[in-house]
This record gives C-alpha cells, sequence and structure tokens, in this order.
C-alpha cells in the first residue's frame, strides 16, 4: 500500500525501508514531511485540525501518484497523510519517490507536495492561541507552484 490516511503518526525511516525493500535498482529516494507549524506571536499555531472523506481523498491520492509514475521513471513512491487533530511539531504528511537517478526523484517528490497542498481534498482548520479556528484555503505561490506542471 503506498497511499495512507491516518490519524496515528508514521515512522518516517520505517517508511522509507518499506519503499527501499527489495527494489535493489533504486539510486536515488527524496522524502519529504510536513510538520505543524506553531508560529511566534500573535498568530501562533496551538493546534490543527485535518479533515478528509474517506475514500474519496484515498482515490484522488492514488490517481496522483499514478501520474507521477507515468511522468518519471520511479521504482516506488509513498504518500502518509495524518488527519484529526494535530499540535505544533506533529508530523502532517511524508511523500517518498525513488529512482535509479536523483532527478526524477526529486521531480515527481515536487510535484506529489505541490499537488497535496493544493488539489488534494483535505481541509484544514487553524486553531491560535486565542482559542479562534479558521479554514485554511491554499495560498496563491501553492497554486502558481502546481502552474508549472501543467506543461
Amino acid at each position: 500500500m503506498s497511499v495512507r490516511v491516518q490519524s496515528e503518526d508514521f515512522d518516517i525511516g520505517r517508511e522509507i525501508a518499506a519503499v527501499m525493500t527489495g527494489n535493489t535498482d533504486i539510486g536515488a529516494v527524496v522524502t519529504f514531511t510536513g510538520v505543524v507549524r506553531g508560529a511566534a506571536g500573535d498568530a501562533a499555531i496551538t493546534s490543527m485540525t485535518l479533515e478528509h472523506y474517506p475514500g474519496m481523498t484515498e482515490s484522488e491520492l492514488e490517481q496522483v501518484e499514478a501520474e507521477a509514475h507515468k511522468r518519471w521513471p520511479l521504482h516506488a513512491t509513498r504518500i502518509v497523510h495524518r488527519v484529526g487533530m494535530l499540535m505544533p511539531g506533529d508530523n502532517i504528511v511524508l511523500v517518498v519517490a525513488a529512482s535509479a537517478h536523483r532527478h526524477a526523484a526529486f521531480e515527481a517528490a515536487a510535484f506529489l507536495m505541490d499537488y497535496l497542498k493544493t488539489r488534494a481534498p483535505f481541509w484544514k482548520k487553524e486553531t491560535d492561541l486565542s482559542g479562534t479556528g479558521h479554514w485554511v484555503d491554499a495560498r496563491e505561490s501553492d497554486d502558481e507552484a502546481l502552474e508549472k506542471w501543467k506543461k
């Protein structure tokens, strides 16, 4: 299983080892781990809640993962995304892309993360020091990053 959505934390080393097992043709493994940021000052985040539609979300992630495999010569990929209430410092997402060469692994990992930041069906609510929660939209810069993959 290369796509998982779960409330439990993940072990980055174990996930990489699972991708590598039996794949002796891999020459490059690129990973990205997203972590809940607790900014300083008035905008400090005290928690983040991620919601999704079970089944639909996994299907969408599997589709973008398949697209990455069409675009680059990948030996393996893995996407693990957490849902539920998370605190600053908690892992949110892990993307692993493995290929014979670094270029494909880097490009695929960037493509997958750009998709996850803008189009994946997750809804993120951040709560600040005042206890006020607000839903977070994709930033314009994230949308611009995704545009380069439409070529």
